[in-house]
């Protein structure tokens, strides 16, 4: 690690600063809210290490530019109400002071996580995807609002089940099918939902439609 990378990651270590990768406004493609309007703030960082992410390139997070959490707070406010954070693994980081500055426009704040690490932040939804990698923490269980399990092959039916039965009554269930295997694993989900109701399938619409 170069002086810089070192400096950059110095600067992030109390919240007040983040490593950005990119913020961009779009539509929500997956999960519970699908189709609404939202503002993404992808954090940089993340030590999981799904080998199908999509993201690779956060893993890195002394490659994307610490940047004030003001002045991501400042952009997300010129456009949606609604903002998702995401990553990498934003919980890498204290996530107080982001959420905190974007409360001050009455955002409502929604965090996509793997449960990985402690629960720092004001969060309106949470979104829990657990990794196989790096199961969740306990705590995670009883705040989620949704959960996700990403369908690489059928043994990821039996995972689903394991958190399924720590969450609350009132989570919502969803499966959905890893990118590069969709057109493997979709019957079998389908099967599996029609089989199991309380699940949902959740689609990565954004990518059928063409949009970030």
């Amino acid at each position: 690690m170069n002086e810089l990378e070192v400096k950059n990651l110095e600067l992030v270590s109390d919240g007040y600063y983040v490593p950005l990768m990119e913020e961009f406004y779009t539509i929500q493609g997956e999960g519970f809210h699908t189709g609404k309007a939202a503002y993404f703030i992808r954090i940089g960082g993340c030590d999981v290490g799904c080998h199908w992410c999509d993201v690779k390139e956060s893993w890195n997070a002394s490659l994307h530019p610490p940047t004030h959490v003001n002045t991501i707070a400042e952009n997300a406010r010129n456009h949606a109400d609604t903002v998702v954070v995401t990553g990498g693994e934003p919980l890498t980081w204290n996530m107080g002071p982001l959420t905190k500055a974007l409360k001050q426009y009455k955002l409502k704040i929604h965090l996509e996580t793997s449960g990985a690490y402690p629960l720092t932040g004001i969060w309106d939804w949470i979104c829990l995807s657990p990794k196989k990698t790096k199961p969740p923490r306990d705590e995670w269980y009883q705040v989620a609002n949704e959960v996700k399990i990403i369908v690489y092959n059928r043994h990821d039916l039996k995972w689903a089940e394991m958190h399924a039965e720590r969450v609350s009554k009132d989570c919502a269930l969803f499966l959905q099918p890893e990118w590069s295997k969709r057109n493997e694993v979709m019957p079998i989900i389908t099967q599996y939902i029609l089989e199991n109701p309380k699940w949902r399938i959740s689609l990565q619409t954004h990518k059928y439609i063409g949009i970030p």
